[in-house]
């Protein structure tokens, strides 16, 4: 998401983003359901964790870490 941005600069600042329209729409869907957002927002921490971690974990380690 947001691989293509356009930027537009006044006076060597960033002034605004253009954003393809289908990306706008879906961030939008994305901002005003909260299940959405919230789905999302798991999905930004697990690939974050992943990045930061090369550890594989049992599904029996997950359960329990999903449990607590």
């Amino acid at each position: 998401m947001l691989e293509n941005v356009q930027i537009i600069s006044d006076q060597g600042k960033a002034k605004f983003a253009v954003i393809d329209f289908e990306e706008f729409e879906y961030i939008k869907s994305l901002l005003f359901d909260e299940e959405k957002l919230e789905d999302y927002l798991d999905y930004l921490h697990i690939q974050k964790v992943k990045q930061q971690s090369g550890k594989r974990l049992s599904f029996e380690e997950v359960r329990q870490a999903c449990a607590s």
